[in-house]
Parts: structure tokens; sequence; C-alpha cells
């Protein structure tokens, strides 16, 4: 397969090319944002200190949020992890040049697991926490990150179409059109609250607090509430 090729069978590719201009007018400089529509809730303060430590994209994109903990954050290192080769090579050439951060082009699970107790901050931003079976990737976390280590989620709170989250851990199923005009099925798991405690505590996290940043939306942008965890690796193995 050539590299056109890949790029058009990339499910991220045709979404990640809709995204350039918006993360070209936002940049690296401004503020955090954990909400769907990033306009609203709290900021950078949910991952704790983060200068001079060592963080996690788990879902990266395009990498516009890991180059702004990169750059404007201090961290010591920021690894950029995506499943998407488009993605991937999309953020490096929008961001390759930001100093600390490195985009890691594999599964974000596997990548934990080859280098346990190695981050201090992980976090999802409607990432991998969205597209991986949490039985799988909360785990891994909870080996990538050293004991005390920082885990944020940030995920729907509800389906887009207003359909309430599961409450039970069952993923939902999404469309992605790819260049060539195909389109393939992707889960999402899109889970209640609690439903998350559960699985986080079951992982071995502790310290968990959680917060809904409800958007309103506009004429054009339906209503979305965004849940966004924060919990605390801990020092004994779950």
């Amino acid at each position: 397969m050539t590299s056109s090729q890949a790029r058009a069978a990339d499910p991220w590719n045709a979404y990640g090319r809709s995204r350039i201009s918006d993360d070209r007018a936002r940049g690296t400089a401004g503020r955090l944002y954990w909400d769907w529509y990033q306009r609203l809730g709290p900021g950078a303060d949910v991952l704790g200190e983060v200068a001079g430590r060592t963080v996690a994209d788990l879902g990266s994109g395009s990498g516009r949020q890991a180059a702004h903990i990169a750059g404007a954050l201090g961290a010591a290192r920021v690894l950029a992890i995506d499943t998407s080769g488009a993605q991937v090579a999309r953020g490096r050439a929008l961001y390759g040049h930001v100093a600390a951060l490195e985009f890691v082009h594999a599964d974000a699970a596997s990548t934990l697991q080859a280098a346990p107790g190695g981050l201090d901050i992980a976090y999802s931003y409607f990432g991998a926490a969205d597209f991986t079976d949490p039985h799988r990737l909360l785990p891994a976390v909870a080996e990538g990150l050293r004991p005390g280590g920082t885990f944020v989620i940030a995920t729907l709170a509800h389906y887009k179409g207003g359909r309430a989250a599961e409450s039970d851990v069952r993923p939902g199923t999404i469309q992605m059109r790819h260049d060539d005009g195909t389109t393939s099925s992707l889960h999402r798991w899109v889970l209640d609250t609690p439903v998350w405690e559960k699985l986080l505590t079951d992982a071995g996290f502790t310290d968990l607090t959680t917060d809904t940043v409800r958007d309103p939306g506009n004429g054009e942008q339906p209503p979305v509430a965004t849940t966004l965890i924060r919990a605390t690796r801990s020092a004994t193995p779950a």
C-alpha cells in the first residue's frame, strides 16, 4: 500500500484535515480547554503541576493540545500518541518544531505497557479513552503512570444525538468516512459517570473528582455535555 493509499484508508485522515484551519486559528499559546467545543470550563490546572513533568496525550490527533503543554506549560517531555498515521504526520508538520514534543504512531495501551512507571501525567481529550476498550486501556494507563501520577479524561457525557450515556461497559458505533469514499465503523465508549468511576477504581486509581461541563450550543451547534474526570494512580497495585 502506498502512502497516499494509506492516508485514504485512514478513518481519521478526513476528520483531521477538516480541523486544520481551526487548529491553526487557535494556535498553541492560548489556554487549554477540556469541553467539546473548547470554550468553557477549567483549564490546565486540572493536570496539576506540568512544568518539568513527563506527560502523555492518549489519542492526540494533530497534537495541538500536546504542543500547548510542551511549549506554553513547560513540560519536560510530552508524548503525543495516536494510532492514525495521517494524524501523526499532520502533527509533525504543524508542531514538529516544538521542543519536548514527541509524536508516537502507536496504540496508547501498548505504548504505556512498554514503559511502566514512566509518566507523571496522562490525559485523553476525546481520544483513546473514547475509542479503546476501557478494560484494556485503563489498567495500561495505571501501569504507565508512576504511583501518585495524574490521569485526566474528557469524554462525552451523552451521545451527540442526545441519547443518554451507557449504564454498562458497552460501546456505541460511529461511522467514519474515508477519502476514498468508503466508510468504516468504530466503537466509541460513551459511559455514565458511575461506570467510569468503577472502571477507574478497579484499575487502581484513587482520589477521583468528576465534573460536567455543559455547553448549551447555538443555532448551528447542538448542546453537548462533557464529563471531566481527574484520578490519581494509587501507590499500591490494583
